[in-house]
């Protein structure tokens, strides 16, 4: 059995290519290294890689990590800028015995020194968004949230190996050098291939402060379904922050297990995400929370076009 699943509509055309792999008894971390680097070489995709949205001094700043789940091998980068494909760069620290998780300026001498690919990250329309967002700042208050949505993927190959991985450029007009949780193991992302995997896109400064991703993990270890694991995690933290904040932050979590079974949790309207297995062809879900139970329904094919279009639409300088 091979299966991946993703974070986000966006994961959708990454997954394709990554399940053209694991049908050939492709690796999962080949497949998965593919499957995000097609999210980040995306232009249209204003939170992940090229044409990222900027932090408030106008970087782009990229967040991304890998994980074995046979090894447990972890790599991660975070506030890299001028790099392209941050993935790539997180799985090739993996591999290393020491320095796993590498930040900006250090982040980048690796890079450079490994030959990984230098390239300008702010695209002249992610620009026309932080010119626009800096106007529109003046009148009204800007969400933390806004423009921020990371891809996080598991995968499973037909040798029963598992990884995880994410990639984002955080939130949009953050502080320079804020990191949220995508790179941080046990909250952004974690994989076992004895049990599973999962990963979390949301508002990080909330998800870090539980290892959400780690827990559906553990859950799975003690052979619960993905869904459930996914559904019970979810809510009792998104409970648990509620009781001591007074809200919770957007959280959204996805899960696979060694057997190719998925699971889907989320507090927020309008969640999608992207999955395929030996026996589902790549498809994208819209997620609704009813009272605690997440109900998966096929994307539309205008939702589909809907969303490309409201991607690619031209943008004008207020």
């Amino acid at each position: 059995m091979w299966g991946m699943i993703a974070t986000w509509r966006m994961a959708l055309e990454g997954i394709e290519k990554g399940c053209n792999l694991l049908k050939e008894g492709g690796n999962a971390g080949d497949a998965i290294e593919t499957a995000v680097r097609e999210v980040e070489d995306f232009p249209f995709y204003k939170s992940v890689g090229y044409g990222g949205l900027p932090n408030e001094e106008m970087e782009v700043e990229l967040d991304a990590a890998f994980m074995d789940g046979d090894t447990l091998d972890i790599g991660a980068v975070a506030a890299i800028k001028d790099f392209a494909n941050p993935v790539s760069i997180a799985r090739r620290l993996s591999k290393e015995p020491v320095n796993n998780l590498l930040v900006g300026e250090g982040a980048e001498k690796f890079a450079h020194k490994e030959g990984f690919e230098r390239k300008n990250m702010l695209t002249d329309r992610a620009m026309i968004h932080y010119k626009n967002r800096v106007k529109e700042m003046t009148q009204t208050e800007l969400k933390p949230y806004s423009g921020h949505d990371t891809v996080g993927m598991v995968c499973l190959d037909t040798a029963g190996k598992m990884t995880a991985a994410t990639s984002t450029s955080g939130l949009f007009m953050k502080k320079k050098g804020r990191v949220g949780d995508s790179p941080v193991s046990g909250s952004g992302f974690y994989v076992d291939s004895k049990a599973g995997g999962a990963t979390a896109t949301g508002l990080g400064e909330d998800v870090m402060k539980g290892c959400v991703s780690y827990e559906i993990v553990r859950l799975m270890k003690e052979g619960i379904h993905p869904q459930e694991a996914c559904e019970r995690a979810v809510a009792m933290f998104d409970q648990e922050l509620k009781e001591r904040r007074g809200k919770a932050g957007d959280m959204s979590l996805v899960a696979m297990n060694n057997k190719g079974e998925w699971g889907v949790a989320t507090n927020i309207e309008g969640f999608s995400f992207a999955v395929a297995t030996e026996n589902e062809a790549p498809m994208v879900y819209l997620t609704k929370n009813v009272n605690g139970k997440c109900i998966h329904e096929p994307a539309s094919q205008e939702w589909m076009e809907n969303y490309m279009k409201t991607r690619t639409a031209p943008l004008k300088e207020l």
